[in-house]
C-alpha cells in the first residue's frame, strides 16, 4: 500500500511539473491572436481560401462576444507591445484584406451588431471598381465614422511588393497609398498590410520610413520577432473555419507559437 502511495505520488509530482513547465512556457510565448479574413458571402467556394460564409462569420464573431475576448484594434494592440504592457489573455484583433464590398454588405452589419472593432486594408487602386466587386470611397468613408472600422493601406495595386524591383515603385506603393487614404478619409493611416504577407528587411524599413506605426503579414517565420509590430503574425480564416473549437484554438493566442514549434 505504501508503495502504491508512493508511486501515485511520484506521478503527480512529475505531472504537476510538467504542467508548470508548460503554463510558464506558453506565457512566454504568448501572442495575441490577429484574425485575417477577406471575402465574407453566403455560400462561398469551400476550395476557397480567402472566404468565408456570413453564417460562419457571425458564428465566430458571436463566439467573441459572449466568451467577452478583448477584442482591439491594431493600433491598440501596437501599443501594448510597443511599451511592454500585459496583454491580457483573451484579446483578439479582427483583421481584412483587399476591401471588397461584402466587406460593407455582410460583415460590417454583424460587427456592427456584436459591437466589434476591426481593421480593413484597402487596395487603392481597386477602390471603386464593381467588376472587381470592390467598395467604393462613400462605403469606405461610412465604414470608418461608424467607429467600427479603422482603415489601412495594402498599397496601391495589389503585386507583392517583393515581386517589384524597381526600389522608386515599391516606395511608391507605401508611401502613396497612404497618402491618398488620408486625404480621401480625413484621417491618419496608421498601419500597413503586406500583400500577401510577403516582406523583406528593406521592404519593413520603408514603411516604417512611411510613417506607419504597425504591420501585419501572415507566418514571417521566426526570423522576426512576435513583439515586432512591423511583422505582426496573422491567422488566416476560411470557408472550411466553420468548426468553433478550431475557431477557438486558433484565437487562444498560443496557436502560433504551437504552429512554429512544429516547423522545428
Amino acid at each position: 500500500m505504501f508503495k502504491k502511495c508512493k508511486v501515485i505520488g511520484f506521478l503527480f509530482i512529475i505531472v504537476l511539473f510538467f504542467t508548470v513547465s508548460a503554463v510558464i512556457v506558453f506565457n512566454r510565448n504568448y501572442v495575441p491572436a490577429i484574425l485575417m479574413y477577406h471575402s465574407v458571402y453566403s455560400n462561398p467556394d469551400p476550395e476557397n481560401r480567402l472566404a468565408v460564409s456570413t453564417e460562419i462569420f457571425e458564428r465566430q464573431m458571436r463566439f467573441l462576444k459572449e466568451y467577452r475576448y478583448n477584442v482591439v484594434t491594431l493600433e491598440a494592440l501596437a501599443d501594448l507591445i510597443k511599451n511592454k504592457k500585459k496583454i491580457p489573455r483573451n484579446t483578439v484583433a479582427i483583421t481584412l484584406d483587399d476591401g471588397y464590398k461584402n466587406n460593407y454588405t455582410d460583415a460590417f452589419p454583424i460587427l456592427k451588431k456584436y459591437n466589434l472593432p476591426a481593421n480593413i486594408f484597402i487596395i487603392v487602386n481597386e477602390v471603386g471598381r464593381p467588376q472587381n466587386d470592390r467598395l467604393n470611397w462613400s462605403q469606405i468613408q461610412e465604414m470608418q465614422d461608424s467607429g467600427i472600422f479603422t482603415i489601412g493601406s495594402h498599397t496601391l495595386g495589389p503585386e507583392p511588393l517583393v515581386n517589384i524591383h524597381d526600389e522608386a515603385v515599391v516606395k511608391e506603393e507605401i508611401f502613396v497609398s497612404k497618402k491618398i487614404l488620408e486625404e480621401k478619409l480625413g484621417r491618419k493611416v496608421n498601419i500597413f498590410s503586406y500583400p500577401e504577407g510577403r516582406f523583406n528587411p528593406q521592404i519593413r524599413q520603408m514603411v516604417i520610413d512611411a510613417g506607419y506605426k504597425a504591420a501585419v503579414t501572415t507566418n514571417p517565420g521566426k526570423e522576426f520577432s512576435n513583439n515586432d509590430v512591423f511583422a505582426l503574425k496573422r491567422l488566416r480564416i476560411s470557408a472550411n473555419a466553420g468548426n468553433l473549437f478550431v475557431f477557438w484554438v486558433e484565437s487562444s493566442g498560443y496557436y502560433n507559437f504551437m504552429r512554429e514549434s512544429r516547423k522545428k
